[in-house]
């Protein structure tokens, strides 16, 4: 193993009970770096021993930590913020390091994130307001919330950090406990914010880490009280059946396949908007518009500027400043996502660009895991194209005729995620987006997040609502204490 990272080689341990750890059973999954297809670490593989173990833990914590002052929670969360924002270039390296991200996007956008995510729970704790009801002079209801005990949080590979710390923030701000396990394939931040969370004080139990491929375990848990996942949606279903059988509360925020809505009075900036929109983080974000839907009087000009604009993204190695496009994140996946490629040339689709890997790659990128931004055309709205999840930096654009088609082919997917509508028309916009069957509509802008809005998917792209009140809510259990007003003798 060759050290890719700013420190030693890392083993990468669980945290249970405030202590890192091996696995009992000692086994452990290599870390490999995307960008140069070597192995760079190792990982602790966990099972149902840690697992057990964890939740042990997180339940002596428990009682303490969901009775401690609101105040008492955020200062130690806000802590926590503080020392990510303290660490963000060794983060936003590591981070880059175990995903193939491009390490600029790392540390402007989704390090400062995971920050953010700890620093705005902290303050919804500190700002609640008393749910309290009249029923006219007779009585008066009041809404109490507790946490519920320990919950099981379950991130992806994709936004390693920015995600797992979406779902431990409110978590630990409502007063539960948690057993977080982040995937197997980017486990370093996860590592490295347990460490924070000792520096921070966070006591004991609070939060506990299980790696590897202890996911089924801990959703089988009887003992755990709240399941927040985020995933693809076969992954997602599996989970949710499992839950049943304990009648165990989830969220499932899972996969999407997203439209792009260009209409024939866009704005100038729709182009560029719209390519970002396909290929941030080399296309492997939920929200990411794979499907680019264009009104046919403009459909020939924008295509063109759009594969000119795919052309002239900066191909290279992750951990350069000037990269725009990193590496897949793992080889398995890169092969997934030529094999989609593969599967629209044979639906009869025309690739305008990509398809392959980039040329000009540096030399510690000699065997990474990489696609070029990649633009078919040609292809009908209902082929497997543009009805499947591909996650990668593969987009497809279709011409539609009016609203009512643009609507129907971006409604016509069992995905209800995300969409962005681009015209000079705002009410044109907002009139399209209302009959968009999705989670979040955005209207001349993408990716623009307000932690304080309701987050989440229709149809098969999730259960539940992530962000804000939402959240906490989700991480509590609600008790109505209903008290008459008047007492008689």
């Amino acid at each position: 193993m060759r050290c890719a990272y700013a420190g030693a080689v890392p083993t990468v341990h669980h945290f249970i009970d405030g202590s890192f750890c091996d696995s009992r059973s000692g086994a452990r999954l290599p870390i490999d770096d995307p960008a140069s297809g070597e192995v760079v670490g190792e990982l602790c593989d966990g099972g149902a021993d840690e697992v057990e173990a964890a939740v042990a833990a997180a339940e002596r914590a428990f009682l303490g930590w969901s009775r401690s002052a609101p105040s008492q929670r955020a200062r130690v969360l806000r802590r926590l913020a503080d020392l990510i924002e303290r660490d963000t270039e060794a983060l936003a390296r590591a981070e880059s390091i175990d995903s193939g991200k491009p390490v600029a996007l790392a540390r402007s956008v989704e390090i400062p994130r995971a920050a953010a995510n700890f620093r705005f729970f902290a303050d919804l704790i500190g700002a609640g307001r008393p749910e309290v009801y009249g029923i006219d002079t007779r009585a008066t209801n009041t809404v109490l919330r507790r946490s519920p005990g320990v919950a099981a949080c379950i991130s992806p590979w994709n936004l390693p950090l920015y995600l797992f710390t979406w779902k431990i923030a409110p978590a630990l701000a409502a007063g539960c406990t948690v057993v977080g396990k982040p995937s197997e394939v980017t486990p370093v931040t996860a590592h490295m914010l347990c460490q924070l969370a000792q520096e921070a004080g966070l006591p004991a139990g609070v939060l506990n880490v299980v790696h590897g491929r202890a996911g089924a375990a801990l959703v089988e848990h009887e003992r755990v009280a709240r399941i927040s996942f985020t995933g693809g949606t076969a992954t997602g279903r599996s989970i949710a059946t499992a839950a049943a059988r304990n009648l165990t509360p989830v969220s499932l925020e899972l996969g999407g396949k997203n439209a792009t809505i260009i209409l024939e009075d866009a704005p100038s900036n729709a182009v560029e908007q719209s390519v970002r929109a396909a290929f941030q983080n080399q296309g492997q974000i939920c929200l990411c518009g794979s499907r680019v839907l264009v009104h046919r009087s403009i459909y020939e000009r924008f295509v063109g500027e759009f594969v000119e604009r795919a052309k002239s993204l900066r191909s290279g190695d992750p951990l350069h400043e000037t990269t725009e496009q990193g590496a897949l994140v793992s080889a398995a996946h890169c092969a997934k996502v030529l094999a989609a490629v593969q599967r629209a040339r044979d639906e009869g689709g025309t690739i305008l660009c990509g398809g392959a890997r980039p040329e000009g790659l540096p030399s510690r990128c000699s065997r990474g895991h990489f696609v070029a931004p990649t633009v078919v055309t040609g292809l009908d709205s209902r082929c497997s194209t543009n009805q499947e999840e591909i996650f990668g930096p593969m987009v497809s654009i279709l011409p539609f005729d009016d609203e009512t088609d643009a609507i129907a082919i971006a409604n016509g997917v069992r995905y209800g995620l995300a969409a962005s509508v681009w015209t000079k028309d705002e009410s044109r916009g907002r009139r399209i987006a209302s009959q968009l069957d999705v989670g979040t509509a955005w209207i001349n802008c993408w990716m623009l997040r307000d932690l304080r809005v309701p987050f989440g998917g229709w149809k098969h792209s999730g259960i539940g609502r992530e962000g804000g009140e939402d959240a906490l809510r989700f991480f509590t259990e609600p008790t109505v204490v209903c008290q008459a007003s008047t007492v008689l003798p």
